[in-house]
């Protein structure tokens, strides 16, 4: 049995990770062994978010006092908690690793102020992350300026020839 001083630090450590952090996933695990647990802690923390094994009672009361108290009724039998500042990598993890994994069940969370159930997670899951919508607007935007310069660097025949139907239409 814990104590009520440990009662007490877990519920405002819990309260503050709900209040800072823009995502927090939930999952079923049982039935997962301890090595597939620690491979999903692994992953997770290479990108900063924790995944955490939750006390379902004092964890409601956390709930309680932040903007996350819609997720409490996530809170039964044996749940864990995915918290982190980007939802996208988070969702992608954690859907990625029940795909091989049947054992973890997502069950739903928040992203910002949006409650999400299994399929919004499976949706954020599906979008491009940070890094990769970078990309894609850099190509975007690079794709015009390529088109530009290899007309300014063909030979006069060709910009004469371009200029010809251009001026046809």
């Amino acid at each position: 049995m814990i104590s009520k001083e440990k009662k007490q630090n877990y519920i405002s450590e819990m309260t503050t990770q709900f209040d800072k952090s823009e995502a927090v996933i939930v999952a079923h695990y049982q039935g997962l062994t301890v090595n597939q647990l620690d491979d999903l802690r692994a992953k997770m923390r290479e990108h900063g978010i924790i995944f955490k094994i939750t006390k379902n009672r004092i964890t409601k009361i956390a709930l309680e006092k932040t903007r996350c108290k819609e997720l409490s009724n996530l809170f039964t039998g044996p749940t864990a908690v995915a918290l982190s500042e980007d939802a996208i990598t988070s969702a992608k993890i954690l859907t990625n690793f029940s795909k091989e994994n049947s054992n973890l069940k997502i069950l739903g969370g928040i992203m910002g102020n949006d409650i999400l159930d299994v399929a919004g997670v499976r949706n954020v899951a599906s979008l491009p992350s940070l890094d990769e919508a970078r990309a894609k607007i850099v190509g975007i935007l690079r794709s015009p300026a390529q088109k530009i310069a290899s007309i300014l660097l063909a030979p006069a025949s060709k910009i004469a020839i371009l200029a010809l139907e251009k001026s046809k239409k």
